[in-house]
């Protein structure tokens, strides 16, 4: 990584990583805006020309409850792809934060914001425990 005019320039891997995380955060904020946009749509029975009749109501709130939701669940996503882009900065990136070990360029390949390595992963889920992706 080097400075060029103020701005942070990747090369190699680097570049290749931080294009990845770039366009898992493009595609991660689209999906937010679409989700936040159909949750918060309060007039969408209206548009249907539906009356406020009661499953109508239980329907659209579930719907609205599970956009929101996913909404939330994208969130942890870019929080995950935001301190992933930090850890490249500060040249953290691909290590696992449990054992310390590289994480697989597999891994990284289909999950750019990867925290832990496979095994740690795996260790972590046969403990029950909620880890991030």
């Amino acid at each position: 990584m080097a400075k060029k005019t103020g701005k942070l320039v990747f090369e190699g891997k680097d570049k290749e990583h931080y294009d990845a995380l770039m366009h898992a955060r493009d595609m991660i904020l689209g999906q937010m805006q679409y989700h936040a946009e159909d949750a918060l749509d309060c007039s969408n029975a209206d548009k249907r020309g539906v009356t406020t009749h009661m499953a109508d109501v239980s329907s659209d709130n579930s719907r609205h409850e599970m956009e929101l939701q996913l909404l939330s669940e994208e969130g942890d996503v870019l929080r995950l792809i935001e301190d992933a882009i930090k850890r490249l900065v500060d040249g953290e990136y691909g290590k696992c934060q449990e054992c310390g070990e590289p994480i697989s360029e597999g891994r990284l390949a289909i999950r750019p914001y990867a925290v832990y390595c496979v095994k740690c992963k795996e260790m972590h889920e046969k403990q029950g425990w909620h880890v991030p992706r």
